[in-house]
């Protein structure tokens, strides 16, 4: 087994792959109880060449395989790749370009919504994965040959699944389907760990300014807690305590005492006090952002019925085509089509117009129909 330790075999491996059309790349790290993703292991295989990368040998360069991720003329397999790409982002800067995720690909094949890839290598190579060390320590050394063979397998299996599944949406004609969801993930907005963003992830429970003023700063403070502290962001407070933080917005330690999800004792610590002062500037500010909740309008009543009746027309396309719905339309996407024939929505453009939304539009306006025989639902067109 190539496990490499040493930066001058690491520009030696590295010059290899770069010669190869793809190379399959996987990781190995911790974050439970970091802020921070902590890389243990990357594992890469490309067409004759195959090896575990530790990035916490000492001394070790990992500079050469970030050129390598950003290298375009190489394209980067994955599986479920959003949070190998958000370490490789953090690490060189930059996303790998271009990528595939073979865990978006199986969902235009047929293969089942996020599958996940045990699954993936049963369904596509026929073999099943040894689980036995997939509760390792990731962090620990040294690791045994076993452990090493179970992660370097991820991309082996990775390698030959690739070709195979390519080939068979190419024979589709489908490669473009996968064009707007792996720009998303290649979209930088979405890895995002600026500390004033925070408040975004999180649900409105109100639209009112000033709630969502103090949830903004309030959001923002833990996620500057969180990443000094290099703590996951529950460690600081509890989502919970943020929105109570936002209703009542605390002016002393007492204060926080009253709150049922902030813990005991919490408002006398210096970070209270940091978040006490937070709150006061922002609120404080006479030129001081103003929220307004631009709330979409209601759905004209009595769509339910049409509703179900394209959810099931959905499924049946998505079964017919042998791909996972979630690929063609969202619950909105089918919520939206219902009460617009006109609707803004990815349903009614592309490649999934022709799929779903043509008939979506035609099941609406009595030009086709749903039937049941033997049980299972087909369609009738030309309904006059």
């Amino acid at each position: 087994m190539r496990v490499i330790t040493k930066t001058s075999d690491l520009e030696e491996l590295c010059q290899e792959l770069a010669t190869l059309p793809f190379v399959a790349v996987d990781t190995e790290f911790m974050r439970e109880t970091t802020y921070w993703p902590k890389l243990c292991l990357i594992q890469a295989a490309g067409l004759g060449f195959e090896a575990v990368i530790d990035p916490l040998a000492e001394g070790l360069d990992l500079t050469p395989f970030l050129d390598l991720m950003a290298d375009t003329k190489v394209l980067k397999v994955f599986h479920a790749a959003r949070q190998d790409l958000e370490i490789f982002l953090k690490l060189g800067g930059q996303l790998p370009h271009p990528v595939f995720d073979t865990q978006i690909a199986a969902m235009a094949c047929g293969y089942g919504d996020t599958v996940a890839y045990d699954a993936l290598v049963q369904q596509v190579l026929k073999r099943r994965l040894d689980k036995s060390s997939r509760f390792t320590d990731w962090s620990r050394r040294p690791l045994s040959e076993n452990q090493l063979t179970y992660a370097l397998a991820d991309v082996t299996h990775l390698r030959d699944i690739y070709p195979r599944i390519y080939e068979k949406l190419q024979n589709a004609n489908r490669l473009s389907w996968l064009d707007e969801e792996h720009a998303y993930l290649l979209n930088p907005d979405i890895y995002d760990t600026t500390p004033e963003n925070a408040w975004k992830r999180l649900k409105l429970r109100k639209t009112t300014a000033d709630y969502v003023l103090g949830l903004q700063v309030a959001a923002a403070w833990r996620e500057r807690q969180s990443q000094l502290r290099d703590v996951p962001r529950g460690r600081i407070v509890k989502d919970e305590a943020l929105y109570e933080i936002a209703e009542q917005r605390p002016k002393n330690a007492g204060d926080f005492d009253r709150m049922s999800a902030v813990p005991r004792g919490f408002g006398n610590s210096r970070a209270a006090q940091e978040l006490i002062q937070a709150l006061e500037k922002a609120f404080s500010d006479p030129n001081r952002p103003v929220y307004k909740f631009d709330r979409p309008p209601p759905l004209p009543s009595g769509l339910g019925s049409t509703v179900e009746l394209l959810k099931v027309l959905l499924r049946y396309e998505a079964e017919t085509h042998e791909v996972a719905p979630r690929l063609i339309a969202s619950a909105a996407d089918v919520e939206a089509i219902a009460a617009d024939d006109n609707a803004n929505v990815p349903a009614l453009k592309g490649w999934r117009r022709g799929v779903f939304g043509e008939r979506a539009l035609a099941l609406k306006h009595g030009k086709l129909a749903l039937k049941l025989r033997d049980g299972k639902v087909f369609v009738e067109d030309s309904i006059t």
